[in-house]
């Protein structure tokens, strides 16, 4: 039997709802596929709840789930993830926030905006380097590092004795909301103590902020500063056993999202550096597709996840436009990335099996994640490419279903199903004889 070896295409927030502007079609089943929908047609199809049913989970314990690590046994905060991502080292007794550059007004408390800026490339790594290291008068005992991640985001670690993940953060979750006041989440001393270092964090990021030039600047030019520091998500990191061990794959992860590559680095997974991958609208599609290809032809691995987030951005932005848009340009990546691993199939005495879904649905109505499952589909390259030869062909290891889409996913073979079922699903599918 020859080699199996997995790939598996995550495109985050691809799932929507029916929109007006669309003729009541979602985005998914406007925007040109081909490629999708011939994976669709010579696959299985089915629907995927990430974490559970009725759930609008986040992107961290949808991918844990998805891996094959139960968030509500091993979660504890998506700080962690994204610190670590962004570079930051964290080991234990450290806790660590998902952050955001936002814009305050002092006077009032309130945060005028929850990002201050999304294209902000040039400004984070400098406003992050003046943060990194700040002193905190009354925890002279804790240290503070900062580190850019992505966009508006960068990683915050605390270091220190008797800290604890059971605390809230300070972001209001909406704008034109107050700067919420870090509180325990247990009546614990350590949590008393974390609470108040967080809040006096908090004060001195917006000293340090609204003193820096680069506010200055952007106050002059009629642009919002970005004066406040949204410490959200606190969490430590966690033990979990790597994916080789839980699963016996030797797996690379290229994500340049930084809390997926935190994950990834959790789990034990290679994390790929793709040069213009950049986790925005204007990475490098063409460039990550063909890393994960030339990956997954050599020795070193036989698992491969890459992870694709432009579409979910166009989901939080609510433009429809793009998100169309941008779904058709993974089609067209996918399209180079079958096509190559097809030929590495002539070659080489591998078989490719492929899985195309998504961590959660990201509506453009709703800018925010929502609890609709995605659509899911597992397909042999070697039939997806014998399939976009002959025009629709249909293998005998598919369903009936032809396009990739929510609703044409709902008919497929595979029903409905959690996220904790994807691995097993791909080890059935890909030792099941191939026809």
């Amino acid at each position: 039997m020859p080699q199996q070896k997995l790939l598996l295409l995550l495109i985050d927030g691809i799932g929507d709802v029916a929109v007006g502007k669309l003729g009541e079609k979602t985005p998914l089943q406007v925007a040109k596929t081909p490629w999708l929908d011939q994976l669709a047609a010579s696959g299985l199809n089915g629907l995927m709840d990430s974490v559970e049913p009725g759930l609008a989970c986040g992107s961290d314990t949808a991918h844990m789930s998805i891996l094959g690590y139960n968030p509500r046994q091993f979660y504890r905060g998506r700080g962690a993830f994204e610190t670590m991502g962004a570079g930051l080292d964290m080991i234990p007794g450290d806790i660590a926030f998902k952050s955001n550059f936002a814009y305050m007004d002092r006077e009032s408390g309130v945060v005028i905006s929850r990002r201050a800026d999304r294209h902000f490339e040039g400004l984070g790594p400098t406003l992050c380097a003046a943060l990194d290291g700040v002193y905190l008068p009354s925890f002279p005992d804790h240290t503070v590092a900062v580190k850019y991640a992505t966009e508006h985001r960068c990683g915050v670690r605390v270091r220190g004795p008797g800290l604890t993940d059971t605390i809230t953060g300070t972001d209001p979750l909406k704008d034109g909301r107050l700067l919420v006041n870090c509180e325990p989440t247990e009546p614990t001393k350590e949590a008393d103590m974390t609470s108040r270092l967080v809040n006096e964090l908090s004060d001195v990021f917006y000293n340090v902020l609204h003193d820096h030039s680069i506010n200055h600047d952007r106050k002059k030019a009629g642009k919002n500063p970005a004066n406040c520091v949204l410490l959200r998500g606190c969490g430590s990191c966690i033990d979990i056993p790597s994916i080789e061990k839980l699963h016996g794959f030797k797996s690379f992860l290229i994500a340049p999202t930084c809390i997926i590559a935190g994950l990834g680095m959790t789990a034990g997974m290679d994390i790929l550096q793709v040069d213009g991958a950049t986790g925005d609208y204007f990475t490098d599609f063409t460039a990550k597709g063909n890393a994960a290809v030339k990956a997954l032809g050599t020795e070193a691995y036989d698992f491969g996840f890459l992870h694709i987030k432009a579409v979910d951005d166009a989901g939080h932005d609510r433009n429809v436009d793009y998100k169309c848009k941008f779904i058709e340009r993974i089609d067209a990546m996918m399209g180079g990335v079958i096509s190559q691993l097809a030929e590495i199939e002539k070659t080489k005495d591998i078989e490719f099996t492929v899985i195309v879904t998504s961590d959660h649905s990201t509506p453009v109505l709703y800018g925010d994640h929502s609890c609709e499952p995605v659509p899911f589909c597992i397909s042999r390259v070697k039939h997806t490419a014998a399939a976009a030869a002959n025009h629709n062909i249909i293998t005998s290891t598919g369903d009936q279903v032809t396009l990739y889409d929510e609703i044409s996913a709902a008919q497929g073979g595979l029903g409905r199903f959690c996220g904790d079922q994807v691995i097993p699903i791909a080890k059935r599918f890909m030792h099941t004889k191939s026809v």
